[in-house]
């Protein structure tokens, strides 16, 4: 991956942008895509979008969702402690005894959450996981004044972990869901930018709200109305000891992009992106969604009587936690084949199922 792309992508998945709180990745991404667009545009929510070609056909947009999973203050208590309720689909046996982040009207606020010690935990009895209401975050202050001259309800929280390199082409951050995925619209973008002729309009967009209900996607869907969208999400990566693929796939890390088969995926979509990484010599993996993708691509394609829409998956281990692991070179991949696809188009080309 070429350095500036890198130092890209470890600015978006440093960047806080828990659920209704997108805007300051929402501004590291634009501020990356303005260079290679004819113009960029926000919504009254939030969803951004980056224009290339606005004149050709047919219109495709390429599109991820910004948002990531959190926590929001809740209550604080006389005593200064913090109670806080999720964003997303958090897992609760992760919370105890972690590092947190409070993005308050005046800057981070560090805090911990708090654990009972081994040796105060009643013998004999096996632990429980603990509600997300049981759970508080200590930031240190000394009672409820001093607290809520730091933080006030409503502030989103986040886990401290950031981006590093595991080892080799392997990384390590909070919320590679989806951050990724409008890191490779904006190199989609990037890659376009260059082409000597394009006749599609490509539409980069990154979208807000999807980890609470695709929202974004389904405003977007509405506004942009393209003739294709191609969804860059997370998949599951299942080369991990403790995943049972005859139930969940076969997905490894480093082995390409993940085209989902089923449901919201549109047949001639998928047919395409497989000429594609076939001219282009990119392996290519798959899922099956026989009821939904749980992407993006579930709004977007139920938008103005039905949009060809498919979803574009990354493998990801551990997801929904601090510690998603993703291969850099799938994410490159997952670049140049939605860029190939939007090269690939023909002038005014409509993608209909032929019954």
């Amino acid at each position: 991956m070429q350095p500036s792309s890198l130092q890209f992508l470890e600015s978006l998945l440093n960047t806080v942008s828990v659920t209704s709180r997108e805007h300051p990745a929402q501004r590291v991404w634009l501020d990356y895509v303005k260079p290679f667009a004819d113009r960029v545009e926000t919504d009254a929510y939030g969803n951004c979008f980056a224009y290339l070609n606005e004149k050709g056909t047919p219109k495709i947009m390429v599109t991820g969702h910004s948002d990531e999973i959190g926590f929001m203050v809740q209550n604080i208590t006389d005593e200064g402690f913090i109670y806080f309720t999720g964003v997303g689909g958090v897992d609760h046996t992760l919370v105890r005894g972690q590092r947190m982040r409070v993005q308050s009207r005046n800057g981070p606020v560090l805090g911990v959450t708090g654990t009972l010690a081994p040796h105060m935990q009643e013998r004999g009895k096996e632990a429980e996981v603990p509600k997300l209401h049981e759970c508080f975050l200590d930031i240190g202050a000394k009672n409820k004044k001093e607290a809520e001259k730091l933080v006030r309800v409503g502030d989103v929280i986040t886990f401290v972990d950031s981006f590093e390199i595991l080892r080799g082409d392997l990384a390590v951050a909070r919320g590679c869901d989806n951050r990724i995925g409008i890191f490779a619209a904006a190199e989609a973008l990037r890659l376009l930018a260059a082409e000597k002729k394009l006749n599609a309009c490509v539409v980069a967009v990154s979208t807000v709200q999807e980890e609470i209900g695709l929202h974004g996607a389904s405003m977007v869907g509405y506004s942009v109305n393209p003739d294709a969208a191609l969804v860059a999400d997370v998949g599951q990566a299942t080369d991990i000891p403790i995943v049972n693929k005859n139930r969940f796939g076969d997905v490894k890390l480093g082995k390409g992009p993940i085209i989902g088969r089923g449901s919201a995926n549109h047949p001639l979509l998928t047919e395409r992106l497989e000429k594609v990484a076939q001219a282009k010599k990119i392996a290519l993996q798959y899922s099956t969604d026989p009821r939904g993708t749980g992407t993006d691509a579930d709004a977007i394609f139920l938008q103005r009587g039905g949009i060809p829409s498919v979803s574009i998956g990354l493998p990801n281990r551990y997801m929904h936690s601090p510690v998603e692991v993703i291969h850099l070179g799938d994410l490159e991949n997952m670049a140049k084949l939605m860029a190939g696809f939007c090269a690939s188009a023909k002038k005014g080309e409509k993608f209909h199922v032929k019954i």
